[in-house]
């Protein structure tokens, strides 16, 4: 009697792991579950992910332009290098995902989860993240240029030598944000909260180049 317990729980999980393992070859579709799968490359152009479950996978220079990721975990997912553009990414997880080096441009990211991301030396323009979390985010050397930044929560992010050339920032929270040697002119900062960011070397939106000391203003 012990055998045959032993035996059918032998078998249930191997059926469960090969299930597991069956994900990554499953068909890209809404609330698809590649959590963990490496996808380096795949070409994901204009597929449905809607609320896929991505938590963990390697998508490092993946196809994604067009799209369709609203509301998908991406959660500490490898994004490096990959091609967003115009990828719809509302309200999806990327919390601590890498994606250095990504091109999001025209990406629609409205109230994306972004925190402590990797967004270095990444092509964010024309992007909508309105009311998008980003703080703690790294978005050194990213290129925002026209960005829609409304709204965006980037409180303790690294934007230092970014490129936010008319963005717009209504009402962003940029408190404590790090802007050293950044590139502010001609956006909207209408509202938005600078309260101990560091704007050092930074272009100010008149073209001023604010000086060394700069906290929370451009002097």
């Amino acid at each position: 009697m012990k055998a045959a317990h032993f035996l059918a729980a032998a078998i249930l999980s191997l059926g469960t792991a090969s299930s597991a393992l069956a994900g990554c070859s499953d068909p890209a579709g809404a609330r698809v579950d590649w959590r963990g799968c490496n996808l380096y490359k795949a070409n994901l152009s204009r597929a449905n992910l809607v609320y896929a479950n991505l938590l963990d996978a390697n998508l490092s220079g993946a196809n994604l332009s067009d799209a369709n990721l609203s509301g998908a975990n991406l959660t500490n997912a490898n994004l490096s290098d990959a091609d967003l553009t115009r990828a719809r990414l509302y309200e999806a997880n990327l919390s601590g995902a890498n994606l250095s080096v990504a091109n999001l441009s025209e990406a629609y990211l409205s109230e994306a989860h972004l925190s402590d991301a990797n967004l270095s030396d990444a092509n964010l323009s024309w992007a909508n993240l309105f009311e998008a979390n980003l703080s703690g985010a790294n978005l050194s050397v990213a290129n925002l240029s026209e960005a829609y930044l409304s709204e965006a929560h980037l409180s303790d992010a690294n934007l230092s030598d970014a490129n936010l050339s008319w963005a717009n920032l209504f009402e962003a929270n940029l408190s404590g944000a790090n802007l050293t040697n950044a590139n502010l002119s001609d956006a909207n900062l209408s509202g938005a909260n600078l309260t101990d960011a560091n704007l050092s070397g930074a272009t100010w939106r008149d073209g001023r180049i604010c000086g060394e000391g700069s906290i929370g203003e451009c002097k």
